[in-house]
């Protein structure tokens, strides 16, 4: 099985890009992972917020097979503690899937379009987060999952 982590437009930030590429060369010391940053669109002065989540949608479907399990993170989604997660994350590695995605939608979320095609989604927490920091966020969790699936010390209970 794969992990992928699709998001939109770049992490311009230095401390956040560190610390997402800190945990990504963890989480590949236990499983297949990349992360793949669809660029964010251009010139959208003129453009509603929903023509800009449409027009993101397009670009994530390009990057979406039919046999991916889609997992959306939202912040309407379902929460989980880590162990949960951990949990969640071993139900689907046992499934047989070939390919669990994960996806970040652009500072104005994901439209319907990827709810609908999305088989889970997934909140990190009922609190607003600027779409950069949870991916950092998201990453460490995805690799404490993988130190609790393996019986690690990273996590305390």
């Amino acid at each position: 099985m794969k992990l992928q982590l699709l998001v939109i437009g770049k992490t311009d930030t230095d401390y956040i890009k560190q610390g997402i590429q800190e945990y990504e060369k963890r989480i590949r010391h236990y499983i297949s992972y990349e992360s793949i940053v669809i660029s964010a669109l251009k010139k959208v002065a003129g453009y509603t917020p929903s023509e800009i989540r449409i027009r993101e949608a397009e670009q994530l479907l390009k990057n979406i097979s039919i046999s991916d399990y889609l997992v959306l993170l939202d912040e309407k989604g379902k929460e989980m503690n880590s162990i949960e997660f951990s949990g969640f994350l071993s139900q689907r590695f046992s499934s047989g899937i070939k390919s669990l995605v994960f996806i970040v939608g652009g500072a104005f979320g994901a439209d319907e379009q990827i709810k609908k095609k999305a088989n889970f989604i997934l909140s990190l927490s009922q609190m607003t987060f600027s779409h950069q920091m949870v991916r950092l966020f998201f990453v460490e969790q995805l690799y404490r999952g993988l130190t609790i699936l393996n019986n690690e010390s990273y996590h305390h209970k």
